[in-house]
């Protein structure tokens, strides 16, 4: 390929690659402003409601609950007219109410999603979708049969200008033939949330504790296994996972240091996924290695690293045209973006937002959200059993 004809397929310009996202394509002209029940005031309820906060024309935070009293008393930032309740059947009641937040314990979200639909509101709902690929299953199940209804799950790479535009450079092939994903998401933490009172401990720290979570597959790795599922259109047919508590001694459950294989047989592609609590040298690495070139990224800025052979045709001339010069950095790489984005979980409730106004299908939506709590089963159920484990046919939805 020449240079020419990669910058122009591309959209790289010296600096960056222009961005063709529809969200930064459209002029956005919001139409109504949705009334919002958020579901769990724990740093992620608050946090989407600290977003929803900087989109004053699309939400109003009309009530919002939780379970333990000291957070529904020490909640930043909510309104004096935004009413506190511990039990969410009272949100789902209110006719005031259009779109629900679910940001639970994971235990917990199949049954909320399932009333909230059942009540007739829209929902966005934190990832992992479900617990158990039973609850996901009756929950596509649930959601197919209200079509007016959107149901959004919470992973948000599906709407982020970054993620977006490295998927489009992929199906392009920027990056050749894709054989290897390289995947962490590395702490030097406990994960643990300070406990007002000792009988809360599993309430409060229910990341802990297997009755409640998925660990640090659901918590972290599912943004990246989903990404993959979404832009090769594939999930895996085999995992391996090995894990275990090695290091924080202090009666947890779900493991402080995990690593999985994913094997994508029919894309001829293998995934390696982990997290560790104890080192954070790493911290968030996502690679995506192909025979042309490879892309390293970070939440919200990603390099192109092109192979020998691409960067040769990059660095040659164009005598006629003099093509525009590319912005390489230190260590060879292309930046893909301009500037850093925003924090996903912005671009997913502008994303929601519409999705709502225009009876959408989100990108993220149930099915796909099905098929990252099956990875996320299957991971853990091999973590725990140290055993192979299979796509299953009921998973083909």
């Amino acid at each position: 390929m020449s240079r020419r004809k990669f910058l122009e397929q591309s959209g790289l310009l010296a600096g960056g690659m222009l961005l063709t996202n529809p969200l930064l394509a459209n002029v956005y002209q919001p139409k109504k402003k949705l009334g919002v029940g958020i579901i769990g005031l724990g740093d992620r309820g608050r946090g989407i409601k600290s977003v929803m906060d900087t989109l004053p024309e699309c939400y109003d935070v009309v009530g919002v609950c939780d379970v333990l009293d000291f957070r529904l008393a020490g909640a930043k930032n909510i309104n004096a007219k935004t009413y506190k309740v511990k039990d969410y059947r009272k949100i789902l009641e209110d006719k005031k109410i259009d779109v629900v937040v679910i940001a639970t314990p994971l235990s917990e979200h199949y049954q909320i999603a399932k009333d909230a639909l059942s009540a007739g509101k829209h929902v966005y709902l934190e990832k992992t979708m479900t617990y158990s690929s039973e609850q996901a299953l009756d929950l596509v199940k649930i959601a197919k049969g209200l079509p007016n209804q959107v149901l959004q799950v919470g992973h948000q790479y599906r709407s982020s200008p970054l993620y977006y535009k490295v998927k489009e450079m992929i199906e392009k092939g920027y990056l050749g033939k894709v054989t290897h994903i390289d995947c962490r998401w590395d702490r030097n933490w406990n994960w643990r949330r300070a406990v007002p009172d000792p009988s809360l401990e599993r309430k409060v720290n229910w990341r802990m504790y297997k009755e409640y979570s998925g660990g640090l597959a659901a918590e972290l790795l599912s943004h990246q296994i989903d990404f993959i599922n979404w832009t090769f259109n594939t999930n895996p047919q085999e995992i391996f996972a090995t894990g275990g508590v090695d290091y924080y001694k202090d009666g947890r459950e779900t493991f402080d240091n995990l690593q999985a294989v994913l094997r994508y047989k029919d894309a001829e592609m293998i995934g390696t996924f982990g997290a560790t609590c104890a080192n954070k040298k790493d911290g968030y690495l996502f690679k995506i290695k192909g025979s042309k070139g490879a892309i390293s990224l970070l939440v919200n800025e990603g390099v192109f690293y092109p192979e020998k052979e691409t960067m040769e045709a990059l660095q040659t001339v164009d005598g006629v045209t003099g093509a525009t010069k590319i912005t390489w950095n230190k260590d060879g790489g292309i930046p893909i973006l301009e500037e850093p984005t925003k924090d996903g979980t912005w671009y997913a409730l502008k994303d929601f937002y519409t999705n709502v106004v225009e009876r959408k299908m989100p990108d993220s939506n149930v099915v796909t959200g099905a098929k990252v709590a099956f990875c996320v089963e299957m991971i853990n159920q091999s973590s725990y059993t140290d055993t192979l484990k299979y796509w299953k046919p009921e998973f083909n939805i």
